[in-house]
């Protein structure tokens, strides 16, 4: 990895995208271990940690929350190792690991994710993280691969408001000016293809119109740096409870 190309590119775009950041060996490990939290885990986590794409079953599973917290070798994943060494060099800044989450897009029946921002969800001051999306399948605009704003991490917070979309509660209600639609980009990925973008990029993803699943691994980190907005996470939550919309976190 050509290091000072990957951090010139996220300070430009306000994301990257690092081929090959994990062996076809190391996915088929994660991937294994995913199976094996669906199976053993997963009955015994936090309702509003399991979201379902319809009805409750394997098949429809579409997002596992704080997976970290419910199983010591994805909390090694989250806290150790080059995630977190990568998360570190972008930012320029010590990191904690906040989240370890699981996406999929079932085939034909998986949702579009409404454009947002994730640092609304986070609250923070000054607004430093990143996100990762990690494919452990092939994504492309058939199975919903992520798009991005370029430049967009710049700008200021932009509006949100209530989606009907389950686990993505909140979306830029404003999306869809000029400077979105010119510089809107679809990245596709091959297992293993890691995508890093920056707490006010704007971000999105298509439908999974396709026969195929879109399988990704997730991680967020906080840098040290940036501080909670305690007051008004504690105002979105009752916001959030007075819509009768359980936690929700984003990708």
């Amino acid at each position: 990895m050509n290091l000072n190309k990957i951090k010139s590119d996220f300070e430009r775009d306000g994301f990257v995208r690092i081929p090959n950041f994990l062996s076809k060996a190391e996915v088929a490990e994660i991937g294994k271990n995913f199976n094996r939290i669906i199976e053993d885990v997963v009955p015994a986590m936090p309702r509003e940690a399991v979201f379902y794409e319809g009805e409750t079953s394997k098949d429809t599973l579409k997002q596992l929350i704080d997976i970290h917290k419910h199983d010591p070798y994805f909390d090694g994943i989250l806290k150790q190792g080059k995630f977190k060494a990568i998360a570190e060099w972008l930012l320029d800044d010590e990191v904690v690991g906040k989240t370890l989450e699981y996406f999929n897009k079932p085939p034909l029946i998986g949702k579009a994710t409404p454009p947002h921002q994730d640092g609304f969800y986070f609250m923070l001051n000054p607004s430093v993280a990143v996100t990762m999306w990690m494919a452990l399948e092939p994504a492309d605009l058939d199975n919903g691969c992520v798009q991005y704003v370029i430049g967009s991490h710049r700008g200021e917070m932009r509006p949100h408001g209530r989606t009907q979309t389950l686990g993505f509660s909140q979306g830029i209600i404003n999306f869809g000016l000029p400077k979105d639609e010119q510089n809107l980009v679809s990245l596709s990925a091959e297992p293993g293809d890691l995508l890093v973008h920056h707490s006010l990029t704007v971000h999105l993803a298509g439908a999974n119109k396709s026969q195929r699943s879109r399988k990704a691994l997730g991680l967020i980190y906080f840098g040290k740096s940036a501080k909670e907005d305690l007051q008004a996470k504690a105002a979105y939550q009752q916001l959030l409870q007075s819509q009768h919309i359980p936690d929700q976190r984003k990708i």
